[in-house]
Order: C-alpha cells, then structure tokens, then sequence
C-alpha cells in the first residue's frame, strides 16, 4: 500500500505553484541568473579579431573546438567573457575530492561536518583560481600563435587572462547562488541552459545540411530515431531502481509499544547521475583547450593531444569510456551513497535487513549490492555517451545531437522537476499542518461563562 507521502505526490496538482510563493520567487530568481549568464556569452574578449575567429571556429566546428562550443554555450566561438565556462570549478572540485579521500587533514575536514565542508569549498575556489589562470594564459598565448589577436603582446596576455578568469569566477558564484537560494544544480543548469540555447541552430544546421544534399534523407531519420530513442533510455535508466527490504522491530517508548513495520532502501542504477559525464568530459577538454587555438604553430606535445585525443578518436573514447567509469564509483561511494553513512543511520533507527546483522556485516552487503548495480550503471553512462559521438564524428552531424548532450539536457531536466515537485509537496504538507492547528485550536477554545 502507498504511503500518504506517496498518496499525496501523486494527487499532487501544478496548480499550488501559484499559492507557493516561496518556490516562485526562488523559480523566478534561478531564471534571472541564467539569462544574466546568457548575455555573458555574447560580450567579447577585448583585442579579438572577429573575422580570423569565425574562419577559425568554422573549421574546428566538428572537431574538439565544436565540444568546447557546446560545454560553453556557445561563448568559445563568440570568445565571450565566459569561454572558459565553469569547467575550471568541475576539475578543481575534482581535485579536491579525490585527495579528501587520500590527504589524511582533508580527510577529518570531511568528517567535520558543516565547517570542513566549506572549508573544502574554500579551497575548490582556490583551485578554480589556479586552474582558469592556466587555461586562460594558454588560451591567449594560443590565439596569439593562430593569428587572432589584433595587437599581440603583454597588454593583450593581461586583459585576456584577467577577463577570463574573472568571467569563470562570476560564474562559479552564479552557480552556488542557483544551489543556495534557487532551484536545481547551479553548475548543472549552466551546462544545460548553455547546450538548450545552441539547440536551435544546430537543428537549423542539420537540416541544412539535409537540404544541401549533405545528408541523405534515410541518414536524417535515422538520426532523428536514435536521438528519440537515447531520451527513451535515459529516462527508463534514471527512474531504475534496486529496493533494498528494510524490516524494523517492534518497540517500546515509555508506556507505548509501537509495531514494527517495513520498508523499502531505494538504490538508483546511476545514483550519480549527470555528474560522471561532466566530469570526465571536463577532465578530456582540459588538455584540449589550449591546443585548439593553437593552429598550426603546435609543438610536439599539443600536435600528440590534437592527433590522439581529438573528438572521436579512439584514444579519446577509451579514455572517456573509462573516466566516466571511474568517477561512477568514485562519486557514488564519496558523495551520493554513501555506504558507511547509511548503515550507521539504519543501526541508529533500529532497522535492519532480513537475514544480515546490523553494522559491519550491513555495510559489507550495501556495498557488495552498489557495486554491482553500478556495474550496470556505468556501462549505460559510458554507452550513452559513447555510441552516439561515434555516429556523429563519422557523419558530421551537431553536437548537440549526442550522447553526453542528451544525456546531460535529459538528467538535469528530471532532476529539476524532482526539486520543483519536492518543494510543492513541502509548501502542501505546511498548508494541511496550518489547517489542523487552527482546527484544533478552534475546537479548543474555551466557552464563554453563562451569565446568570
């Protein structure tokens, strides 16, 4: 039988998003960082020739710059203020929590709770810093060398260094704004809003490329199916679940005896979501971001990562098959699931499951159960990612029309209605309480005395 929580998500009416004010406003405030980001995209970099960066970005469109365009939201070809985009934060966060897990001082900040938290946080921003302003100088030194610059030199070096870190700062704090005090992933809904915006004319692009004889029509619907058909799978695989039978025992408070009953531990086949193909991809673009505007004056070391890392090469889907594999577990184990967390709280709440003792031998089975459902996980991440960019990089098609993007537009999406839904039954379950406090205290209130 259905719990009332469940009972009531599911008479849950979108019409109460006009009585919950609250949600509104965070609604409404999330939108207005997001077009602020937006117009950030189209403010270009001082000293930039514009004409030599078209020509440019149209030759490298279906290569790694056509990835780093579509991570960007477009700014890498426009050369915006945000073309670093937030990608320096997902590689410093990186950082920062693989050696939470092997730095011994990191390690008891994590177990600190709230201040070890943003204590860590601190020192992500401090990674940021040191992550853009390497990616920025290689950027300039790069356009310099291909060619893009108007007046190359030192003052060109500086104002370009300066606007692009600064611009990934602005957005980092956008993001944690979105988290804190609007609705959803901040970082996530940059990534997303940045990929939905190019959608339109990459469609435009492909149908071009339909009408120009470039792609036949069977190529074309076949595209179409697959994309239809990568969504399908996504949601299916996002909503599997492994339940977990929880049994608690029959207690006694004080002068009360309470029953035992029984539950459900819901384990998700992809409990970390989105976040392994972003972070994977962020990983692969790192190295890659310097050597795209370098041109054709490369020495050995970006002409090696141009050949061999490129978009579609083999080297670069082993390498992201395995990253996305890698931080499947990696951020399942340390941020989403935590095993060790969850067997404590069962053995605090008195639950247990048939069959297994409380503690150790409890840990021992969640995680025996998490990596194997993750086995599954992380092979349809990595499919989902992979397949898809294969067919692309052999057609030419956008984008925007593979597996990390789809995957990633999709994901971000249900996790966002997930919040809106959360905060809705929040704000129902508040005006039910309101309504039998006032009921109550309309019953109890006293009789007026009887005059005689």
């Amino acid at each position: 039988m259905a719990s009332a929580a469940e009972q009531m998500a599911a008479n849950l009416s979108w019409g109460a998003l006009g009585k919950a004010t609250d949600l509104r406003s965070r609604i409404f405030f999330t939108i207005g960082l997001l077009i602020v980001y937006r117009l950030g995209t189209y403010i270009p970099v001082p000293g930039i020739d514009g004409d030599a960066l078209r020509e440019f970005m149209t030759k490298a469109g279906q290569g790694i710059g056509g990835m780093l365009n579509m991570f960007t939201g477009g700014a890498i070809s426009r050369m915006g203020i945000f073309a670093l985009g937030i990608m320096p934060y997902i590689s410093a966060s990186i950082i920062v929590q693989l050696l939470s897990t092997m730095y011994q001082p990191w390690q008891h900040l994590k177990k600190e709770g709230e201040q070890g938290r943003k204590k860590l946080n601190q020192y992500t921003r401090y990674g940021t810093v040191a992550l853009a302003l390497f990616q920025a100088y290689g950027i300039a030194m790069s356009i310099q060398g291909g060619g893009l610059a108007h007046t190359p030199g030192i003052f060109f070096t500086l104002s370009c260094v300066i606007t692009l870190v600064g611009g990934t700062m602005f957005l980092m704090w956008l993001g944690e704004q979105i988290t804190s005090r609007g609705i959803g992933n901040g970082i996530s809904l940059i990534i997303f809003v940045g990929i939905v915006a190019e959608i339109p004319a990459a469609i435009a692009q492909f149908l071009a490329q339909g009408r120009s004889g470039a792609l036949s029509t069977p190529v074309i619907l076949g595209i179409i199916a697959m994309v239809i058909a990568v969504i399908t799978f996504v949601v299916f695989m996002e909503r599997a679940l492994r339940k977990i039978h929880i049994q608690y025992p029959r207690r006694q408070v004080g002068m009360k005896v309470y029953d035992g009953g029984s539950s459900h531990l819901p384990i998700k086949v992809n409990p970390a979501g989105v976040i392994p193909a972003i972070f994977a991809s962020s990983i692969l673009l790192l190295p890659t971001t310097v050597s795209t505007f370098s041109g054709q004056n490369t020495n050995p070391v970006l002409s090696f990562i141009s050949a061999y890392l490129g978009y579609g090469q083999p080297l670069h889907l082993v390498f992201l098959a395995a990253l996305i594999v890698f931080f499947s577990y990696f951020y399942t184990s340390n941020v989403s699931f935590k095993i060790d967390d969850v067997a404590e709280n069962l053995k605090t709440q008195g639950g247990f499951i048939p069959g297994i003792r409380p503690g150790k031998k409890t840990e021992e089975y969640l995680e025996y159960v998490v990596n194997r459902v993750l086995v599954l996980g992380s092979a349809y991440l990595a499919a989902v990612c992979l397949l898809p960019e294969v067919l692309i990089s052999k057609i030419g098609v956008p984008f925007y029309f593979g597996g990390t993007s789809v995957l990633i537009v999709v994901s971000v999406t249900m996790d966002t209605i997930n919040q809106v839904q959360s905060h809705l039954l929040a704000h129902q379950y508040e005006a039910l309480i309101e309504k039998s406090q006032l009921r109550g205290k309309r019953r109890t209130a006293p009789k007026a005395p009887a005059r005689r």
